[in-house]
């Protein structure tokens, strides 16, 4: 009964995925990109490789997401096929509600640098479902 048991739940561990974070949806915005919220123009705050971010209203949490890094990865689209199987690490740079580029969608979780958006889902998407955690 006992070895029953433990290879049910082994059986359980392969095929049932457990969410680590949370899930929200992603945006990516265009040229120009000019943070005003962080820390402005500062081109010191942008980390190597281009992977950063603004948060949308559900992770801003009063500026306080500023410098916050998160690992993220797409996990479905409306399209599909859209998602890469990839995780990426962003750092937080800007509030999507103040950025002076239009997003490809408003009021979403995050919008991503174009770097960032490609590196996890065809870039011609406009907007994937993400699962993002703080790391």
């Amino acid at each position: 009964m006992h070895q029953s048991l433990v290879f049910l739940c082994l059986l359980a561990a392969i095929f049932f995925h457990h969410s680590r974070g949370d899930v929200g949806t992603a945006a990516r915005y265009g040229p120009p990109f000019l943070p005003t919220a962080c820390n402005g123009n500062d081109q010191s705050q942008f980390p190597s490789g281009n992977l950063f971010a603004a948060a949308g209203e559900g992770i801003w949490d009063n500026g306080a997401s500023c410098g916050r890094q998160y690992k993220l990865r797409c996990i479905s689209a409306a399209v599909s096929g859209t998602c890469i199987n990839n995780t990426i690490q962003i750092k937080i740079v800007d509030r999507a509600q103040s950025l002076v580029s239009t997003p490809s969608l408003k009021g979403t979780t995050i919008v991503l640098s174009n770097t960032a958006f490609a590196a996890i889902a065809n870039p011609s998407a406009t907007v994937v479902n993400v699962e993002y955690i703080q790391v």
